[in-house]
């Protein structure tokens, strides 16, 4: 497995994020064997976020960090913040109170890449650089990103942060795949034209953030898995087509068609089952080719003009 740049953070970090949003129900016996399956795999970068599971995640986890002193070294942790009950926070107060709430539940001293969870209309950036300064000076956070914001929103980030932007979380599946259409749409009246994130997809490559595909499993807005599913003919079709044809399952063939791009993105996995984890490991191991690529996109609905 071909190891990536986590943006310009000069970290080298697997292409696939294990995301830990459904662990809060395990006990730490269960959870110990989750993160181990996930390490034998090679996968050491561990998506959080003070939300998930009101913040027993982020325990759970934790609590698996006790049990082996030597681990912290050995793993990269993600954690976002800015989601409160019925609004979004930016504030410098509420970045610094989430940071040290996310740091005393993982039993940790540093978190080596936050981002900002969601956009906030309300964001005072200088408020925001303010945050960042005090967290990375204080070494309680390595790296600074962003999830779901376009890039206007980033720009007026960047015209404040002392810190470069190293990620950004995008939903992205063959299902979910506007950051691509407009692309290939450009100077049509197609549907498929309509930008709805400002050129996210360039921006990002230009400026050297990563995009983290975040429900790449699943389609519309966490409306169900399409993996599987009778609504989704045509998509399971090709996607079982080139799971038998590499000798992988149709989860790998989705990750093998999201590090196909050439924008080398992270894919992050919801999934509790090491089973499944080494699914993904399968396919995050095989490089399907152009014509596989565009065959997986056309069968989920997708129209080439």
């Amino acid at each position: 497995m071909e190891k990536i740049m986590l943006g310009v953070s000069g970290l080298s970090v697997p292409p696939v994020a294990v995301g830990c949003m459904r662990i809060g129900g395990m006990d730490r016996k269960t959870a110990e064997e989750f993160v181990s399956a996930s390490l034998d795999l090679g996968f050491n970068f561990f998506d959080h976020a003070d939300i998930y599971g009101g913040g027993k995640c982020e325990e759970v986890f934790g609590d698996v960090l006790k049990t082996d002193a030597s681990m912290r070294d050995k793993i990269f942790i993600q954690t976002k913040c800015g989601i409160r009950s019925g609004m979004y926070d930016f504030s410098k107060e509420h970045i610094l109170k989430a940071v040290d709430g996310s740091l005393k539940r993982l039993g940790t001293d540093y978190i080596d890449v936050l981002l900002l969870h969601r956009p906030d209309t309300l964001m005072e950036p200088e408020e925001v650089a303010e945050a960042f300064a005090k967290l990375k000076s204080e070494g309680k956070v390595n790296h600074f990103g962003v999830s779901n914001q376009k890039p206007g929103q980033m720009e007026l980030l960047a015209k404040y942060l002392g810190t470069p932007i190293v990620a950004n979380q995008l939903q992205f599946a063959p299902t979910n795949t506007g950051m691509v259409d407009t692309g290939f749409n450009v100077n049509t009246a197609f549907d498929g034209a309509v930008d709805r994130d400002g050129s996210v997809l360039e921006y990002c490559r230009l400026n050297d953030i990563t995009i983290q595909a975040w429900s790449p499993y699943q389609y519309g807005f966490f409306e169900g898995a399409y993996i599987g599913s009778d609504k989704w003919p045509e998509l399971n079709k090709a996607l079982d087509t080139v799971a038998e044809k590499y000798g992988i399952t149709s989860t790998g063939a989705v990750t093998s068609f999201i590090l196909r791009h050439p924008a080398k993105m992270m894919v992050v996995t919801g999934t509790t089952k090491p089973s499944r984890l080494a699914e993904i490991k399968a396919g995050a191991d095989i490089r399907i080719t152009r014509e596989e690529w565009y065959k997986i996109y056309l069968s989920a609905g997708n129209r080439l003009p």
